[in-house]
């Protein structure tokens, strides 16, 4: 019969750490693409006031809705450099969820690799085990054999 892995609560856990660094590092990198779709939604709508501004220029525009454009252009470029902000904290996240996971996943490898050795071990010993009964099977079987044939003799 062989012996429960001592360890196994601890590769139970490993395998939850992963998981979890790997759900983390999941979510961060739809946050990212989150905010970088974010960021070209407000580069377009900046792009687009500009191109507005510029045709409203050419078509003639008073002081105030000039002020109005730039002072919106202006809020734009804020906002872009807010949201260009984000991502910079965003990338620092990703590169350490990264590193969580794979720390996490080595962890979980070296714990896997003690519980297959582990395994291991406990099947060849079964197999020594199963060896010594049957040779003893055999002896047996071979010394009954011996003091039959003795017998007749």
């Amino acid at each position: 019969m062989t012996k429960t892995f001592s360890m196994q609560p601890l590769v139970h856990l490993a395998h939850q750490k992963n998981d979890d660094a790997t759900r983390k590092f999941g979510q961060i990198i739809q946050q990212q693409q989150a905010a970088q779709n974010k960021l070209q939604t407000l580069e377009q709508y900046r792009d687009d006031y500009q191109t507005r501004l510029q045709q409203a220029v050419k078509d003639g525009i008073n002081q105030i809705s000039l002020r109005n454009f730039q002072d919106f252009i202006r809020r734009l470029d804020e906002a872009v450099a807010q949201q260009r902000l984000a991502i910079e904290q965003i990338h620092l996240s990703m590169r350490a969820g990264r590193n969580a996971l794979v720390d996490t996943q080595r962890k979980m490898k070296s714990f896997d690799t003690l519980a297959q050795r582990h395994l291991e071990g406990e099947r060849k010993l079964e197999e020594k085990l199963e060896q010594r009964q049957q040779d003893e099977h055999t002896g047996r079987y071979s010394a009954l054999k011996a003091m039959a044939a003795k017998d007749e003799s």
